[in-house]
């Protein structure tokens, strides 16, 4: 049986989103689109894009499991400040997973798409269908509620865990300063259903910009010619995407004054890549999880982080950083208020901390990222960070990107070796050419490198497995 009741919350209903979007002087072009429609932001205030009067829907616990993101945002806008609780689901979330997730969550309604209504009609909640299009409404006084904004983490196996938030603790780390521009337009290549997508479509409804959304399926060169025709300015992604982009001979299709990087660990490489493809941008690494939060955000085009932001008691008012064994720890009003569902650690620890599991090592003022916690590869007894030995490989210049992983070895259980995407200007059209730049490459290593980190042998390949999540996908 579902739980009949949520629980209660403690923090005051803060403004609700279509509140937020209303009080902003929209512009002409604000707008929301993906690569097949487009709806304004005023449009969406005025009309209604579900098939059901939206007080009926007030003090639910909603489920957003439509396949596109277009349809999400403009329920999100309807939605937030009448539902009691609404739970992300992003579109690449196993639906094998849906019951469990609806039990923990407590849902009690659905949000979907008519072609997705017989195949989720099993779960038994109350279905809502949703249009990619907006239909003029009269949206009754109903009763306001603080609600409950659920994301999903974007583990690889099992059921993802559900993280509460509220639109307070999203919204908290954007700044009034970065969303002042009055020529603006926001777009990202993350999935707004994920915490780094969800932060930049929250940017774009503060400032009233447009709001260019990725496409699942679109071709990589498409996209960015679509991102050149609507203008953006500012776009987010991992590290991943931007050596897509890098790679996919379309990078000069769109011309941003800002590019951030979040989700992965951004190397020197891939920074001084994109500051070569866009010298007027603006180039950032962010470094959040859907857990902490966004903790900050560096902008001196630098790998890591400068040790005085653990120096200071406080950053950007109001987040705390510290190490703890070489484990970088966040607290902030950013940071989610729990897990839902039983059988869950706390994510704060006692005095607020959150225990990122990202691993740090201080080098000279600065602090580098050198990989998770729970990643590494043991060879012979001494610990190896794929990301460490990634971001070395990744700065000869022949390299686009790679991926290391382990290999089972009889004498030391484990050897390194690393798949390796080479760029398209380096020939390796035969053996002698892939022979010659593997030794290269594993000189270059050595160089940076301790011994037993310098992988074992390397495999030139044609590409690598991303993630819905924009994230290296990382065999086990």
């Amino acid at each position: 049986m579902r739980p009949a009741r949520l629980p209660d919350l403690q923090h005051l209903e803060p403004p609700s989103l279509r509140a937020l979007l209303g009080a902003q002087a929209l512009r002409h072009d604000a707008a929301i689109s993906d690569d097949h429609d487009l709806v304004n932001f005023g449009d969406a205030l005025a009309g209604t894009c579900l098939d059901q009067r939206l007080d009926t829907l007030a003090g639910r616990s909603v489920m957003l499991a439509t396949p596109d993101q277009l349809t999400t945002a403009l329920a999100l806008i309807e939605l937030d400040g009448v539902a009691a609780r609404l739970i992300l689901c992003a579109g690449d979330v196993d639906r094998r997973h849906f019951d469990e997730i609806a039990v923990t969550g407590a849902a009690d309604t659905i949000i979907v798409r008519d072609a997705d209504a017989a195949a989720l009609a099993p779960l038994g909640l109350t279905m809502v269908r949703a249009n990619r299009s907006v239909t003029p409404a009269t949206h009754e006084t109903t009763a306001r509620h603080r609600t409950e904004w659920i994301l999903l983490t974007s583990g690889t196996t099992g059921v993802p865990k559900l993280v509460r938030h509220d639109l307070a603790s999203l919204i908290a780390p954007i700044r009034a300063s970065a969303r002042s521009q009055s020529d603006t337009a926001w777009a990202t290549f993350y999935d707004i259903r994920r915490y780094g997508g969800l932060q930049i479509f929250l940017r774009a409804v503060l400032g009233g910009s447009p709001m260019i959304l990725s496409s699942a399926g679109e071709a990589i060169d498409a996209h960015l010619r679509r991102l050149g025709r609507r203008n953006v300015t500012h776009i987010s992604g991992t590290p991943s995407h931007w050596r897509r982009v890098l790679m996919s001979g379309a990078a000069q299709a769109m011309s941003p004054r800002y590019v951030r990087l979040s989700g992965e660990i951004a190397d020197q490489a891939v920074l001084d890549a994109l500051q070569a493809t866009y010298p007027a941008a603006a180039i950032s690494h962010a470094y959040a999880s859907t857990e902490a939060g966004v903790g900050f955000n560096v902008i001196d085009g630098k790998e890591g982080f400068p040790a005085t932001l653990v120096a200071s008691p406080a950053q950007d008012d109001d987040v705390n950083i510290r190490i703890d064994d070489g484990t970088l720890q966040l607290r902030s009003p950013r940071t989610a208020f729990g897990y839902l569902g039983p059988n869950h650690a706390p994510i704060r620890a006692a005095d607020g901390f959150v225990d990122t599991g990202d691993l740090v090592e201080l080098r000279g003022n600065r602090y580098i990222f050198i990989g998770r916690r729970g990643g590494v590869i043991n060879v012979g007894g001494r610990k190896v960070h794929p990301e460490e030995v990634e971001a070395a490989i990744n700065r000869h210049p022949a390299v686009q990107m790679s991926l290391v992983r382990a290999r089972r070895s009889p004498i030391t259980g484990a050897l390194v070796v690393a798949d390796v995407v080479v760029r398209p200007e380096f020939g390796i059209a035969s053996d002698a050419d892939r022979t010659k730049l593997a030794d290269d490459i594993l000189a270059h290593c050595r160089g940076a490198l301790s011994t037993y980190k310098v992988p074992a042998r390397i495999h030139f390949v044609p590409g690598l497995a991303v993630a819905a999540t924009g994230k290296l996908e990382r065999r086990a």
